[in-house]
């Protein structure tokens, strides 16, 4: 069996990645970290998530969760990524990264651990469905002519601190990508007072915060007299949880190397 070590497992998403876990025959937890200052350090990962005891006790750090041994260290979590990354390479654990917003000095740390050998998968989102919207996305914005405008809408819950959310800033680039604009430039983040007429050198970007919501994506292909609206959306963590393990899964057969959903998924 595959053996994991989450971190950030009391986290909404920690949670759930330790109960599929658990639920899963192929998988084991070896580990399960929290940050320093979490009331739930040395509780029973299996316990904090619902599904009993596990003999998991949650650690401050990385090291400690991988004392006893690990094949995958699965990082949702809100702390040093790259940090995280350097110390399961350094043992020699296949890396899942499912952290949002990341700075381009983290993404550096992780490509170069990748050269020197590391397995790392990187995604803004693990659900397999939202995948399928960024390959569905790609060949739409090239079969749709720029008499298309392009809107990306995005929802989520209303403790979500970052926006728009990874999903959406993915799918931004991809759309970008295949119009020849520049993400940095030609995304419109919503729009207020008397901004002129939309311009065709532009893809609008709007975030919706609210109550539980999981996640919804829309991409929004409009032109005159006909609408393309490509929509995800999620009911549960267990989607992200469950790609997650799909990627461990992925690299337990993987050459170093740094990949994303699309490479789990077969879709390149």
């Amino acid at each position: 069996m595959l053996k994991i070590v989450v971190t950030g497992a009391a986290g909404r998403m920690g949670r759930r990645l330790v109960a599929n876990i658990h639920e899963d025959p192929e998988l084991v937890l070896a580990g399960a970290t929290e940050w320093s200052g979490s009331t739930l350090l040395g509780a029973d990962a299996g316990e904090v998530a619902g599904v009993g005891t596990l003999g998991v006790k949650i650690a401050a750090s990385l090291e400690e969760a991988l004392a006893d041994g690990a094949d995958i260290v699965i990082d949702f979590s809100t702390g040093d990524v790259a940090a995280n990354a350097s110390a399961a390479a350094a043992k020699g654990c296949g890396i899942v990264i499912g952290t949002t917003a990341l700075k381009p000095e983290q993404k550096a740390v992780l490509h170069e651990l990748a050269d020197k050998g590391a397995r790392i998968v990187q995604s803004y989102n693990y659900s397999v469905g939202v995948n399928l919207l960024f390959h569905l996305s790609a060949i739409a914005a090239e079969i749709l002519s720029g008499d298309f405008d392009i809107e990306v809408i995005e929802a989520h819950h209303n403790q979500k601190k970052d926006a728009p959310s990874g999903t959406a800033a993915r799918l931004a680039e991809i759309l970008c990508e295949k119009r020849g604009l520049n993400p940095d430039s030609d995304l419109r983040h919503g729009r207020e007072g008397i901004v002129g007429a939309r311009t065709k050198k532009e893809i609008g970007m709007h975030s919706i915060r609210g109550g539980d919501i999981v996640g919804d994506h829309t991409v929004l292909f409009a032109a005159q007299g006909e609408r393309v609206e490509l929509t995800h959306k999620a009911s549960s963590r267990d989607t992200f949880a469950k790609g997650a393990l799909r990627a461990a899964k992925f690299l337990a057969g993987a050459a170093a190397g740094y990949y994303d959903m699309q490479d789990v998924l077969g879709l390149k």
